[in-house]
């Protein structure tokens, strides 16, 4: 793959909290922002993947119903 030079401005306090995390990584800075953006962007493309998701469902009306919807709070509301 191909690298290619990008520019922006950031604060100082991320400057030094990068360069920080690239020290004690040994590892240089520009890593450090390669992995980021990268995480960023696996993050981000799995949300709009799963909201596009959403969508298509809605639109065939596939919805889940009220008992569905019940199980699934008390399952993610009960305490372990």
């Amino acid at each position: 793959m191909s690298q290619e030079n990008i520019t922006f401005r950031i604060d100082s306090d991320r400057k030094a909290a990068l360069d920080a995390i690239a020290i004690h990584c040994k590892c240089d800075r520009s890593h450090i922002l390669n992995e980021a953006v990268a995480t960023y962007l696996e993050m981000y493309q799995w949300q709009i993947e799963e909201i596009q998701k959403g969508i298509a469902e809605a639109n065939t009306g596939d919805f889940a119903d009220d008992e569905e919807v019940k199980a699934t709070f008390a399952r993610l509301t009960s305490v372990y």
